[in-house]
């Protein structure tokens, strides 16, 4: 059996070394400049805790896949107050079911530098689009395949984003705005050419 000073010392041990490794983490997340949690089963607060470590961050991939992340409005209002967050230029977030406006609001407000948008397959509305419309200046690109709560009025945001190109849109329920929807994307492209 192994001494009490034997046990101290391995113990010591272990924490210095458990500590030079959470530095290591540290140092390597601070620089990173792009994380991906999809296919990671990851909660808000997990998510939040690592990406408020990576202050240069640019492009951050939260999207949830069969066992994947598991982001939330709040998930995504705690990441709102990263120092990062008006840094990210592409952000990802598609089939991420607990997402609504809510939450898509409060970050999409504080991204100023976004270039490229993911929502797919969320609950989000039209006031999210609006929001996207008035916060985003830089967009690029936004993917919203499966938003089935966005109307026809959400669809004319897209009039105030006209250098955003508009991929995927199916799925959403205004019967009639797959049409209307393509022909954006005919206009578009045709003045971007």
């Amino acid at each position: 059996m192994p001494s009490p000073l034997a046990k101290s010392s391995a113990n010591i041990m272990t924490s210095s070394m458990c500590w030079k490794w959470r530095q290591g983490v540290k140092e390597s997340l601070g620089t990173s400049e792009k994380l991906s949690f999809a296919g990671w089963k990851m909660d808000d607060d997990s998510i939040t805790r690592l990406v408020m470590l990576a202050n240069g961050l640019k492009e951050l991939d939260i999207s949830r896949s069969r066992w994947g992340c598991q982001i939330t409005d709040h998930g995504l209002y705690q990441l709102s107050m990263a120092k990062c967050i008006c840094n990210l230029s592409s952000v990802l977030i598609w089939g991420s079911t607990e997402i609504t406006d809510k939450g898509v609001v409060q970050m999409i407000s504080k991204v100023i530098s976004l270039q490229h948008l993911n929502i797919g397959g969320t609950f989000i509305t039209d006031a999210s689009l609006f929001a996207i419309a008035d916060s985003c200046p830089h967009l690029k690109t936004i993917v919203m395949w499966g938003c089935r709560h966005v109307t026809e009025n959400g669809l004319r945001a897209r009039k105030q984003m006209p250098q955003t190109r508009v991929n995927q849109c199916v799925g959403y329920g205004v019967a009639s705005g797959l049409l209307h929807w393509s022909a954006y994307n005919q206009s578009s492209s045709s003045n971007t050419t």
